[in-house]
């Protein structure tokens, strides 16, 4: 059947949708109208108007996200996403942006072969049933307007630039796991998470040890009901034994990748615990 490579505009929302269900992934109306809002995405369009396939690449600071390289079920082995990935790859060559990605094991085999070199790694752990009350640190408290100077500061170092718009999207989202910590007032981390198409996901938690990080874990998932995912990263092991006591189990890993032979993932990782997801970084 004939297929059309386009650029993907709001006007795609709805078969966006449509395509990231198709793989039964988390993604919500709210996920793609945000990334095509701050993002860049391209489509390729059967001669149905079927839409079967996708990329999108969100620009942060002198890198860019490489995010949702879909196809669907049916057409898959046809090319669709290594071609939507070169035409990425091109638009971020000229732009002298560097792409950076999170990728499943599978994806991960394809991203090797088009110069992507592993860096960290994380899996996902999700959370089905509904667990004992956990007792809130008093470290602990809503995030309020003032803490975001102080917050984005923090998040640009653990990152590697600035992702005010997409934080601020993500608070209002599921405000009340908006979240922060603090020791001796000053900001010792903070939590986001935001509502899903199958099961809310908590994150980015970015913080300076790993006891604040779980202190907010705690104060999330004291707020929130399941079903819930949290990625986090490998080094947390002892993180991810006390979410495994509280019933998390393993989903899938993923791993952060970034092009080129030289190339290494932007910011300092001590800081992340949990990324946004691998939609957004």
């Amino acid at each position: 059947m004939e297929s059309t490579e386009h650029e993907l505009r709001e006007e795609h929302l709805a078969k966006c949708l449509a395509l990231s269900n198709s793989a039964q992934w988390n993604q919500n109306e709210a996920d793609w109208r945000l990334m095509l809002g701050i993002g860049r995405g391209w489509g390729i369009s059967l001669a149905d108007g079927t839409l079967a396939a996708s990329t999108i690449v969100l620009t942060y600071g002198n890198f860019a996200w490489v995010s949702m390289v879909l196809v669907l079920p049916e057409h898959r082995r046809k090319g669709y996403a290594t071609q939507l990935l070169r035409v990425a790859l091109a638009d971020l060559k000229n732009r002298a942006l560097t792409p950076i990605l999170d990728a499943t094991p599978a994806g991960r085999e394809v991203y090797v072969q088009e110069g992507f070199s592993d860096t960290w790694g994380f899996r996902r752990l999700q959370l089905n049933e509904t667990i004992a009350a956990l007792e809130r640190s008093n470290a602990v408290r809503p995030l309020r307007v003032t803490d975001w100077p102080e917050l984005l500061a923090l998040d640009a170092r653990a990152f590697g630039a600035s992702r005010e718009r997409l934080l601020r999207s993500l608070a209002a989202r599921l405000p009340q796991t908006a979240l922060v910590a603090e020791e001796n007032g000053i900001l010792a981390g903070f939590l986001l998470g935001r509502d899903g198409r199958e099961a809310r996901q908590l994150g980015p938690l970015v913080a300076r040890d790993a006891l604040s990080a779980q202190d907010l874990l705690t104060g999330a998932l004291s707020a929130v009901v399941p079903s819930l995912y949290i990625d986090l990263v490998d080094r947390e092991g002892n993180l991810r034994i006390w979410l495994e006591t509280l019933g998390f189990a393993f989903q899938r890993p993923f791993t952060r990748m970034a092009h080129g032979p030289a190339a290494r993932a932007p910011g300092d990782a001590s800081l992340v615990f949990c990324p946004a997801g691998p939609e957004l970084g």
